[in-house]
């Protein structure tokens, strides 16, 4: 049997042995049992990685750009023709009554006679002391001929295609029915339309029975005027071709 002391080494490699395991533990608790440096934690890695996505989003981004410009290119005579169109439906939106307008104008108002059946002077009949339709058709007429650029007939725009009915003393306008007074309204040259009425042969022998037989003719003019849009149609029913 040997004995003899220990030596230093003797006493500090099991104390080595226990912190070494202790190390290892706390390690191991530490990553929850993964490894604490990933692979894909590699900061090289993921720069090229980034890099590599960027030059694909730059490829498709200067496909993208290509496209969008040859579709300005290929739409840009179809631009200019669009905003000709445009062009053409803005002058046109006047006279078809597409848009609200306002202005000085004129405003002319037929009624029927006040006279009753026993009170008609000699040589007139019934048919005289009312409202016809060609005569509120006159006067339209004779205000477009002075240049009327919109008109008004009742609470209704009209345009230079609406057709005048009347059924007996009744104005049927739309599909709606009218009593009289029949006023008419046009904006435009005040002085023009006035004299267009003066001179119109139609309106001219309407005023000779306003005169033998009462007819309501009232004439005035208006510093300003203010008229909705046209809402009827202006599709064409019926359409010919001259030979």
């Amino acid at each position: 049997m040997m004995h003899g002391r220990l030596t230093r080494w003797g006493v500090l490699v099991p104390v080595v042995g226990l912190v070494a395991g202790a190390l290892f533990s706390s390690t191991s608790r530490a990553a929850k049992g993964q490894d604490l440096r990933s692979t894909t934690a590699n900061l090289p890695d993921l720069i090229r990685k980034q890099t590599r996505a960027n030059q694909l989003r730059a490829v498709d981004l200067d496909r993208i750009q290509a496209q969008v410009d040859a579709l300005e290119k290929a739409s840009a005579p179809f631009d200019a023709e669009l905003r000709q169109l445009q062009s053409n439906a803005d002058a046109l939106s006047l006279p078809v009554g597409r848009t609200p307008v306002q202005g000085p104008g004129i405003s002319v108002s037929l009624n029927d006679s006040p006279l009753r059946g026993d009170q008609i002077p000699d040589g007139l009949g019934v048919d005289d002391i009312v409202v016809h339709q060609q005569d509120v058709q006159a006067v339209v007429n004779a205000l477009w001929r002075g240049g009327a650029e919109a008109m008004m007939l009742m609470d209704q725009r009209v345009i230079s295609t609406s057709a005048v009915r009347c059924v007996g003393n009744t104005l049927i306008l739309q599909g709606r029915v009218y009593s009289p007074p029949f006023v008419v309204k046009a904006i435009g040259d005040r002085a023009t339309m006035s004299n267009a009425l003066v001179t119109d042969p139609q309106v001219s022998l309407y005023r000779e029975y306003v005169a033998v037989a009462q007819l309501g003719y009232d004439v005035k003019t208006s510093a300003n005027l203010t008229f909705p849009a046209f809402s009827g149609s202006i599709r064409m029913t019926y359409a010919a071709t001259g030979s």
